[in-house]
């Protein structure tokens, strides 16, 4: 499967549970959508996957990718420490200048 680089990045700070690694990925203002609650810039996203990756230890594992201009959905298998654990998730990305604008998580 051919990744973006800043998925591939993500993907790999994710399951190497790197917080600091993660956020830079995103830009200075980017949003992040996920379980009913909005992280907004790299700082809060970054304190976000900390407690996330406290909580649960997902690690993430790519099954497909699809990109329409600057939009992308990637389909992992997200394994960790939660209830109904592992998951199919999608990742909604909008990606500029190569670093992620914004990420909703859904079902």
């Amino acid at each position: 499967m051919n990744l973006p680089k800043v998925i591939s990045e993500l993907v790999k700070a994710q399951n190497e549970f790197d917080s600091s690694a993660y956020a830079n990925c995103f830009t200075e203002k980017a949003i992040v959508h996920d379980e009913g609650k909005v992280h907004t810039g790299r700082t809060e996203i970054e304190h976000w996957i900390a407690e996330s990756n406290e909580k649960y230890r997902s690690t993430m594992k790519p099954l497909d990718y699809k990109q329409n201009g600057t939009s992308g959905v990637l389909s992992a298998e997200v394994s960790g420490t939660f209830p109904g654990s592992p998951l199919i998730l999608k990742f909604n990305f909008e990606i500029h200048d190569e670093l992620i604008q914004s990420l909703k998580v859904t079902g």
